[in-house]
């Protein structure tokens, strides 16, 4: 089952980097789709390894849908408290994108940007990144349980197809067991078509 069952909502997609610069120092901005603190850590690792010279890698995530995400934080990395993660969460949270993770990797340039400076820098960078980043619409499903007569199986399995239906298993005991993660919005249209064969169809509770 999907974690974020109830919810539609955008995602990133695999993007390049974008790059921004003032007063010599270069931030670069790297996105990635990630929705859980594992994957978070390998984010910025790998971002550690492919800038191991850099002197910040400031961050910042949001998992879960964006009007109410599940986790936040954010991290400024050696740079003056609030400068740098603050920023970077503060666009986040303003976009209608879940799922997301930015990490700034920053060179300095030899010219101090002052707090004011660096709040702004972090802010354009991480805003040049949305910018030039695609999304796709990460689809809310609901698993359902789908209790069913033997010879009812394949008709079932064809109208989950027919319904994008996705993780489909199967439990064979005196009857059969359908699981499947199914698009909200195609749960009315699946009820509908089984209702001939007079299967069991069981939702979680709401």
């Amino acid at each position: 089952m999907l974690p974020h069952p109830n919810h539609s909502y955008r995602i990133p997609l695999p993007t390049e980097e974008v790059v921004y610069e003032i007063k010599k120092s270069r931030f670069i901005a790297r996105v990635g789709n990630i929705s859980n603190k594992a994957a978070a850590k390998i984010f910025l690792d790998q971002s550690k390894q492919d800038y191991p010279d850099a002197r910040h890698h400031c961050w910042a995530y949001q998992f879960g849908p964006p009007q109410s995400p599940i986790s936040a934080a954010m991290s400024d990395d050696g740079e003056p408290s609030g400068t740098a993660g603050k920023p970077i969460l503060n666009v986040l949270q303003h976009k209608d994108i879940g799922d997301i993770m930015i990490v700034i990797i920053r060179y300095f340039g030899g010219i101090k940007l002052g707090a004011g400076g660096l709040v702004r820098a972090y802010s354009s960078a991480t805003q040049l990144a949305i910018d030039h980043l695609p999304t796709e619409l990460r689809i809310a499903k609901t698993r359902v349980n789908i209790h069913c007569d033997f010879g009812q199986e394949q008709p079932v399995r064809h109208r989950l197809a027919q319904c994008d239906a996705s993780d489909i298993s199967a439990e064979y005991l005196e009857q059969v067991t359908l699981v499947a993660d199914l698009p909200q919005t195609s749960i009315p249209q699946f009820i509908l078509q089984c209702e001939p064969l007079g299967v069991i169809i069981t939702l979680p509770e709401t």
